[in-house]
């Protein structure tokens, strides 16, 4: 995700608690696979290292302050979460059903999806040449 589609865009740093529910609803959707792997690192002004969780709307680009444990909590405690740490089946279409109109979760569910193709797989089907 990055920011080059509009660099003017306002960057918000906040706790994902204090979002509002809908925005959550379509973090989530977008990282149906859990938060804790998709953390970015930086260091502010003043040399101390942050970690958050980056999001992208329309018209804002969020940064989630959350550390890997503080991720990997929140999903745990998330009933949208199965036990592996993957957002449910049932929750993922209901979410992708009332977002489907808004092109910043298209596109980045988009992006997520090409991000997890195995082209190793891919190829080696495409390969049925005898030796």
């Amino acid at each position: 995700m990055d920011n080059s589609k509009n660099p003017n865009k306002p960057r918000i740093i906040k706790d994902y608690n204090k979002l509002e529910k809908e925005l959550q609803q379509q973090i989530k959707l977008v990282y149906a696979d859990g938060f804790a792997d998709n953390l970015i690192h930086f260091f502010d002004k003043d040399g101390i290292k942050i970690t958050v969780l980056p999001f992208e709307t329309e018209d804002k680009y969020y940064m989630l302050r959350m550390t890997e444990n503080e991720a990997v909590q929140i999903v745990d405690d998330d009933d949208d979460f199965d036990d592996d740490g993957f957002l449910k089946t049932d929750v993922k279409q209901n979410y992708e059903d009332k977002y489907a109109d808004l092109d910043h979760i298209a596109d980045q569910i988009t992006e997520e999806e090409d991000d997890d193709f195995d082209y190793d797989s891919a190829a080696d089907e495409g390969d049925d040449t005898d030796d």
